[in-house]
């Protein structure tokens, strides 16, 4: 490793997680690579893992030349297609195998497309649903049967802002929510096991260059969230990696099964979905019943 600096700076202590071995997921860019970073400089050895193989060993690459010498963090690169059991298999055994032991899991990975419900496949729904909910819950399994029922460990889950809804998203508002009560239902399972998981729930106001790569979008875009952010500016991917430290760390010994929101307190405001003026849901009125049905010849009794 190369004399050098990772461009992080940790609100929590170097060397929090100093021979600490984590997984994540989608690692290679945006939030993930975020949340790599950050645990790297707080010492810990990381694995990152990514359906393409090129963005995350080039990103693996760039994070380890920035380690400095005397550090013990170490970052290694898996590809790995979390819709595949055995490459999530192979990605926890090659961890393992690598670094000896496996404290946390970040299940960062996931994948979805703008699109109106009525105009989703069935091939696109299954796709979104199969990265979002099924890989998130194989490696949980994993990470369970391979390591943490013996020697526990934590597990944080990275969801979306989907409380209201997700209109635009309903494939992955469904996969996500899900997600959410997973997290709740491993938390009480494996509680015996020595085990923690929660979530992280980053708002869709989280800016990232990846982020707008991925849908096409620029900067522009994404601040006409702002004025539905109580915050009223973009969230950073630091933010959210911060937040999963924290649920890492032993600061949060006594949280299983809860979901943080990083989103500025957007969940708790304005939806940015706008339905338009119209006259589809009349109201069920029992005047104008009793006057269709007297219309029809047929009235009923009064009370």
């Amino acid at each position: 490793m190369a004399a050098g600096g990772l461009r992080v700076r940790s609100a929590f202590r170097k060397g929090l997680f100093t021979d600490k071995v984590a997984i994540v997921t989608g690692g290679g860019t945006g939030i993930g690579k975020a949340i790599a970073q950050e645990l790297l400089y707080l010492g810990c050895k990381v694995m990152i893992a990514s359906r393409s193989e090129e963005k995350v060993r080039t990103a693996a690459e760039e994070m380890s030349s920035l380690i400095p010498t005397d550090s013990p963090a170490q970052v290694k690169a898996l590809q790995c297609n979390i819709r595949k059991e055995e490459d999530v298999k192979n990605l926890f055994s090659t961890t393992i195998g690598e670094f000896g032991k496996l404290d946390f899991l970040v299940n960062n990975a996931g994948g979805q497309f703008p699109s109106p419900a009525a105009q989703i496949s069935l091939k696109g729904w299954n796709a979104v649903v199969d990265t979002n909910l099924n890989g998130t819950f194989l490696c949980c399994r994993e990470a369970y049967h391979s390591w943490m029922a013996e020697n526990g460990g934590v597990i944080v889950n990275i969801i979306a802002d989907m409380w209201k809804g997700f209109p635009m998203m309903s494939h992955t508002g469904a996969a996500r929510a899900a997600v959410d009560n997973l997290t709740k239902s491993l938390a009480l399972e494996w509680a015996a096991n020595g085990i923690r998981i929660n979530s992280v729930a980053p708002g869709s106001s989280i800016y990232s260059d990846t982020a707008a790569r991925n849908y096409s979008a620029t900067e522009n875009v994404f601040l006409r969230e702002v004025p539905n952010i109580p915050a009223k500016r973009l969230g950073k991917p630091e933010e959210v990696s911060t937040a999963v430290c924290f649920l890492l760390s032993p600061s949060s010994a006594f949280i299983t099964g809860e979901t943080v929101k990083v989103d500025g307190g957007q969940s708790l405001y304005r939806n940015q979905f706008e339905i338009p003026d119209h006259n589809k849901q009349p109201a069920y009125d029992w005047e104008k019943l009793i006057e269709e049905e007297e219309s029809d010849g047929n009235p009923k009794s009064k009370l």
